[in-house]
Parts: C-alpha cells; structure tokens; sequence
C-alpha cells in the first residue's frame, strides 16, 4: 500500500520546491539548498526507503508545503473536525433510517410508505456535489439562515485568546457528556415502571443540556462555540439526507423480511404485545444488515469526504489529502491515506465485535 501510494505521489510532474520559490527574484541556489533540505536531491528509492524507517518509528516527517510542521500535529488537528463531522452525520442517519424503515415495514401497504419510499430512493441515488450545492444555495444564499462553509467566522475570531481547536475540542467533550447522561437516562427508564419512563427519559435529556449551556455561557467563549456550531450544521444536514435514504430502504427491506419468519408467528401467537413482537423481535435482527452498512459508511464517509469537505471548506483531513496531492506533499499525502486505512480497519474490526452483542448466535 504504501510502496503504490509513495509510487503515485512521485508520478505527479510538480515539483514541491519549484512552489515554495515561486518568487523569479529567488536564486537558483536556494532552490537547490530547498531540495537538498527536504530530501528532493535523493533517488526515489532512498527516499522511499527512508520514509518507511521512519514510519514504523513512528515519525511521519514534516510537511513540505506547511514547512516545518510535522505531519502527525497537523494530522492531530484535522482528524477530530472529520470524525466528529461524518460520524455525527452517519449515526444520525442511520438512526432515523432505523426507526423509519422499522415503522414504515410494519405499517406497510399505506400511502405513508410508498411516499416514503420514494424520498428515501431520492436521497440514495441523488448526486451528492450538486444535493450540497443546492443546500448551500437555499439555507446560506436564499434563506440566509446558516454560513455557506468553513469552519468558523474569521471576523469573530481575530481578537479570540483561545484557539480555534481547543474551543471544538472542548465541544467534542461537552456532546460526549450529553450522550453519557442520555444515554444513562434512558437505560434507566427501560427499567422503571412504564408511567416514569418518559419523566426520566425528559430529564435524562434537560438536565446534561442546560448543564452545557450554563458552562458554556459561564466560560465567556460561548459565542466562539456557537460559531463553529453553526458552521457544522450545514454539512452534517447535507450528509445527513443523503445516508438517510439507503439506510432507510435497508432497514425496510430487511424488515420486511424478518417478520415474515416463524419466530415472529409464534410470538404473536404466544399473545406478545405488538410493541414488544416489532422491538425485541423482528427489529433486532433486522438491525445486523444496518449494523454492517453503519459501520462500513463510517469507514467510507472519512475516506470519501474530499468532495464534501471542498465543496464546504471543511478544514478536515479529506481536504488536507487533496490540497497535500495538488502541491506533491509526499510526507502529508501519506499520513492523510494512512489514516485513512487505520480507521477503514478500525470500522471492520468494530463491525465484527458488535455482532456478538447485537446476535447471541455468534457468542455461542
């Protein structure tokens, strides 16, 4: 992987030296004295070899266009923007594809479902540079309700103390706060008597999010974190749609499939409530194909996200692959892929241990 990579990357005719001096009046000299101190002067099998020394040293180098910032501090700062962006936008997806192709497979034969169908067939098969062309147009040109892109306001950040990354880092923290204590919540309310469940489930809800918003507003940067809130609506609307409507359609599918099986007879026949045969029945096992697919979107959203994140100036690591590739960045260019391959492997790995939680099949 990385010999073909390191190959591809040397078949670009740029030349990384020749746009670090573009300048006419810098001398031939200091171009040479460029190549020499980023390593260009070498044969591309010295420095492919190198290259390799120093990755399983751990050391991905230093970057050639951001000279002379090392690859893994820049890798460090793009990386959280694009998982927090794809993953936040595919688990939503899947989510509501979860939950709508469960009802819309039990319900099915009305005029809901067909209609349904059709957006969900829309979403899957729509052509996602143009879908995120006309979303910019409506919410941020049209309506003018949101930014058309980036990641923050450069005008509500030139006098900030704090930096840009610490402000989103410090969001991550406050959603995984917010997700814990729902998460908590609602595990509790399964366990109480019906008529508590949606009190405890409405705190479980109110009370981690007023607790953000007083920290936030407390800390004095909560317009900071507003803004780059804003500025991820938009993208995360816009992948959001478009997973929306293959998980959807999966979910149906394998609904309709499961209920058609004996088990789901000989529950209702047992007198199981209808609730109870839909939840724990046929919805669970017909969760494993959308379980395979979520975990496989994650993996391919991040390493397909170049479109997405150029077309909304997304500062992720899609964006930094392309913009390393352009100008011939070797050592940046190949950090981004092999990131990328981590985190593809780390989704397949991820996929296979939540099967023996979600098919007890499998554990024994």
């Amino acid at each position: 992987f990385q010999a073909v990579t390191f190959a591809l990357l040397e078949a670009n005719p740029i030349d990384i030296a020749d746009l670090l001096t573009a300048n006419p009046d810098i001398p031939p000299v200091e171009r040479d004295r460029l190549r020499a101190e980023l390593g260009l002067d070498r044969p591309p099998v010295e420095r492919f070899l190198t290259y390799v020394g120093n990755f399983y040293r751990g050391n991905l180098g230093v970057s050639f266009s951001l000279y002379p910032r090392p690859v893994s501090e820049i890798l460090i700062e793009v990386l959280p923007r694009t998982i927090v962006l794809f993953l936040t936008a595919v688990v939503t997806a899947y989510w509501l594809g979860y939950v709508t192709g469960k009802y819309l497979a039990w319900r099915r034969g009305g005029f809901v479902e067909y209609g349904a169908t059709l957006v969900g067939v829309g979403f899957f098969t729509v052509f996602l540079p143009w879908f995120a062309l006309m979303m910019i147009w409506l919410f941020a040109v049209y309506l003018d309700l949101l930014p058309a892109g980036k990641f923050l306001d450069p005008l509500k950040w030139l006098n900030a103390e704090v930096r840009a990354n610490d402000i989103f880092i410090q969001l991550i923290w406050s959603a995984l706060f917010f997700i814990f204590f729902a998460f908590i919540g609602f595990y509790i309310s399964t366990r109480a008597e019906h008529r508590y469940r949606l009190p405890i489930r409405i705190v479980s809800v109110v009370v981690p999010f007023a607790a953000i918003l007083y920290y936030w507003w407390a800390s004095g940067v909560g317009e900071l974190a507003l803004d780059i809130s804003t500025h991820l609506i938009l993208p995360v609307m816009t992948l959001t749609l478009v997973s929306f409507g293959g998980a959807m359609l999966l979910m149906r599918t394998s609904m309709l499939e499961t209920i058609r099986e004996d088990y789901i007879l000989t529950a209702r026949a047992k007198g199981v409530s209808e609730s109870v045969v839909r939840d724990k029945h046929a919805a669970r096992n017909a969760l494993l194909p959308l379980w395979t697919g979520l975990v496989f979107a994650i993996g391919a959203a991040i390493s397909g996200g170049i479109i997405t994140e150029s077309i909304f100036s997304w500062p992720g690591i899609g964006r930094t692959l392309l913009n390393a590739s352009l100008v011939n960045d070797v050592p940046l260019a190949m950090g981004a892929l092999t990131v990328i391959g981590i985190l593809t492997l780390v989704s397949h790995l991820v996929a296979d241990i939540g099967y023996v939680f979600l098919d007890p099949r499998i554990r024994y």
